[in-house]
């Protein structure tokens, strides 16, 4: 059996830390700070391409994928009163765990922290193919009551099809500008323009910069860890902020990455064993990944944490580039149709070719890419777009000589039905039967 070997590579903490996590609290202020102001207004949800709503001054979009995760990973207690609070009033136990964190809160009242409930003004679902995005902005507005608008995301399977797509993207297109129009009649506030239109290039950026942390990780020693990145991924996607100050941000954040892959720093010193997730972890374990270095393990990501900020694909020289893109209208966009029409064109890569629901090759395109030897593959009992197909992906990563562990769990939000001890003892024969030992230091 092999133990897992002394330090080999040099480790040091990210120096760019403190400022995500003052960017993370500064949109969480932002969520309190709207709930007090009668200029600000709070959008729950994700309104799914997230740009448009720079427009409204002082409109702040809660989504419940990184509030509900938080909730878990900061406070079980807490998260596990809310998850009560939201099931004793009829919603079951088989709704994801993110939302029925928020709902739980909101029907007791407060945050986590103590302070009030940030009640939401209006409800903008994500229209997304997960089962139950679209009913997220059922049960606030059903409290409260508040606006809701919905919208559609209509995809198929194939390749590319011009006219259908065409087609698709001008329904959707139709569908915010409805939502614009009816905000602006419903609050009397004004969507300006200019701004939307100069703040258009920010999206693709943070792409690309999100494209080149994934090449970097690819390295060996891995520069950081899949721990590492989950402190970062959301922001400039999920959770929101001034797109110039994200795009700095994230260009010093690709840069001291890149360092720290150049001159063999390492997110594990003693990396003798690389495994990729598959969609999230248990937030409220985290721990599990520390767990694994004890083994010279080190995550080096999933596919919902790297294409969160790019999409990507294997290409046939073996690197990692972006997925093929509907290409976008010519010129500088001048309306805010055009800005939409720019924003749903460079989105829409993934609504014919999807990944890893429909593209068979998409997890083991990403095992050679980062060169891993096993997979840890959550099979959550909530939410069927987080489970579609798990078992086959994982015979397929076996069929190609990647170890796959799945483990279960209520979901990444929900820690009610995952039995922690077990998971650890499955995490030990595992790597056991491996030929890995965990470091006596």
């Amino acid at each position: 059996m092999l133990k897992a070997g002394k330090q080999i590579w040099e480790t040091r903490p990210l120096e760019i830390w403190a400022r995500a996590k003052e960017l993370r609290a500064k949109w969480q202020r932002s969520i309190s700070d709207s709930a007090v102001s009668e200029r600000s207004f709070l959008a729950h949800g994700n309104t799914g391409d997230a740009e448009w709503p720079i427009g409204f001054e002082g409109l702040n979009v809660v989504e419940d994928n990184p509030a509900g995760a938080m909730m878990a990973s900061v406070s079980d207690a807490f998260s596990r009163k809310a998850r009560l609070a939201s099931e004793i009033r009829g919603w079951g136990r088989e709704l994801c765990g993110y939302v029925n964190n928020c709902w739980g809160a909101q029907f007791l009242g407060r945050e986590t922290d103590g302070k009030p409930f940030a009640y939401r003004d209006m409800c903008i679902p994500f229209p997304d193919p997960c089962d139950q995005h679209t009913k997220r902005g059922q049960q606030c507005m059903d409290l409260s009551p508040i606006p809701r608008w919905g919208a559609d995301n209509g995809m198929y399977l194939g390749e590319w099809d011009p006219p259908r797509d065409r087609a698709l993207l001008e329904h959707r297109i139709q569908c915010i500008l409805r939502i614009i129009n009816d905000i602006e009649r419903v609050f009397g506030i004004r969507f300006d323009d200019e701004k939307f239109l100069e703040n258009l290039d920010a999206r693709a950026k943070l792409e690309d910069y999100g494209l080149e942390i994934a090449r970097l990780m690819t390295r060996r020693p891995a520069p950081i860890s899949q721990k590492d990145l989950y402190s970062f991924y959301t922001l400039g996607t999920l959770t929101k902020g001034d797109p110039r100050e994200l795009l700095d941000f994230w260009k010093d954040f690709v840069d001291e990455v890149k360092w720290r892959a150049d001159n063999s720093i390492a997110a594990v010193g003693n990396e003798c064993y690389r495994y990729m997730e598959h969609h999230p972890s248990p937030w409220h374990f985290l721990k599990y990944f520390r767990y694994m270095e004890q083994y010279g393990a080190v995550c080096v990501g999933s596919q919902y944490s790297h294409l969160m900020a790019g999409r990507m694909e294997l290409k046939e020289d073996g690197s990692l580039g972006r997925r093929f893109k509907p290409p976008a209208p010519a010129g500088k966009p001048k309306t805010r149709e055009d800005g939409l029409r720019r924003i749903f064109t460079e989105s829409r890569s993934w609504v014919y070719k999807d990944e890893e629901y429909f593209r068979k090759s998409a997890l083991t395109d990403f095992a050679k890419a980062f060169q891993v030897d096993g997979a840890i593959m959550p099979l959550w009992r909530c939410g069927v777009g987080c489970t579609i197909n798990r078992k086959e992906q994982g015979l397929r990563l076996s069929a190609m000589g990647v170890r796959v562990l799945h483990y279960e769990g209520s979901q990444p939000g929900d820690r009610t039905d995952m039995d922690e001890s077990r998971f650890l003892d499955a995490l030990d024969v595992w790597m056991e039967s491996q030929g890995l030992e965990k470091s006596a230091e």
